[in-house]
């Protein structure tokens, strides 16, 4: 028996599921982490009826549970933000991609120039600077190539760095409130003695939230850290690679001297060559 041929819609289902997986991981992590987050504080629920929803652990974890809640929304923020930027059809859009090899199948590189510059992408942004380099020659191309795609791999990278600074911080943060949560849970002990139990298992409960929670932020941070930190190597690869097949065949030999972008020029013949007479023997009097 021979196996059948994969339909259109099966590859699409494939791709999409090969494509997403990631994502489900990190959100099936984040919620095993929250669910795990409810059972640790279930010993200081049971000394409060109102239930242990979301609101009334936030509430227990204790003063710690606010800079988790920002240091949360702010890996929330840059996951969306960096996954929009890293990915293939971001960087090098391609219909971009297409427009610009049109022109420069026409030899039309001021107009490549031009639409470089009026679209907004790292793939415009790397071709505008070469093409602004075109009349130095093929080496001063390549070379304003790699700085511009380095240039633009460093301004994302960044913000992914962002989120490992998050993942490593929550933790500690958690562990403050584990300190200050102790420090209660032992200043109640010694105060009251163990008679006392709902004000105990309170500040018992203070202490597991706040570290479980920072442990619930830390993870997916780091797992969305590495995954995105390899999909911007992806997309650098693309770029690079689209980029070099644009200028492989460069007639430099006709551009050379051309001034094709709208950059300023600031070095200019020194003024006692430009002067001539008096100025001229300015670098021997000196």
């Amino acid at each position: 028996m021979h196996p059948h041929p994969a339909t259109p819609m099966t590859r699409t289902l494939r791709h999409s599921l090969v494509r997403y997986l990631p994502l489900l991981l990190i959100a099936l992590c984040a919620l095993t982490g929250i669910a795990s987050a409810q059972e640790a504080a279930a010993p200081a629920a049971e000394a409060h009826p109102e239930g242990d929803s979301l609101i009334t652990l936030f509430v227990q974890g204790g003063w710690v549970m606010y800079p988790l809640l920002v240091c949360s929304i702010a890996m929330v923020w840059l996951t969306v933000d960096t996954w929009g930027r890293t990915g293939v059809k971001k960087v090098a859009p391609p219909a971009q991609v297409a427009q610009m090899q049109d022109l420069f199948r026409s030899g039309d590189y001021v107009g490549a120039y031009q639409f470089a510059k009026n679209n907004n992408s790292p793939f415009c942004d790397v071709s505008r600077v070469c093409l602004s380099f075109a009349g130095d020659g093929e080496e001063a191309v390549d070379a304003a190539l790699f700085a511009e795609i380095n240039k633009v791999n460093a301004a994302i990278q960044t913000r992914i760095n962002y989120l490992s600074v998050i993942g490593v911080c929550t933790p500690m943060i958690g562990l403050i409130g584990t300190v200050a949560g102790m420090k209660g849970a032992f200043a109640e002990l010694g105060k009251s003695g163990a008679s006392d139990v709902g004000a105990l298992s309170g500040h018992i409960g203070e202490v597991l939230v706040a570290t479980a929670t920072g442990l619930v932020i830390a993870v997916p941070a780091f797992l969305v850290f590495y995954f995105l930190r390899n999909r911007l190597q992806g997309g650098m690869g693309a770029l690079q690679e689209v980029t070099q097949a644009l200028f492989r065949k460069m007639p430099y030999e006709h551009l050379k001297g051309a001034h094709v972008g709208e950059e300023e020029f600031y070095a200019a013949v020194p003024n006692w060559v430009a002067g001539g007479g008096d100025h001229a023997a300015a670098p021997a009097a000196a």
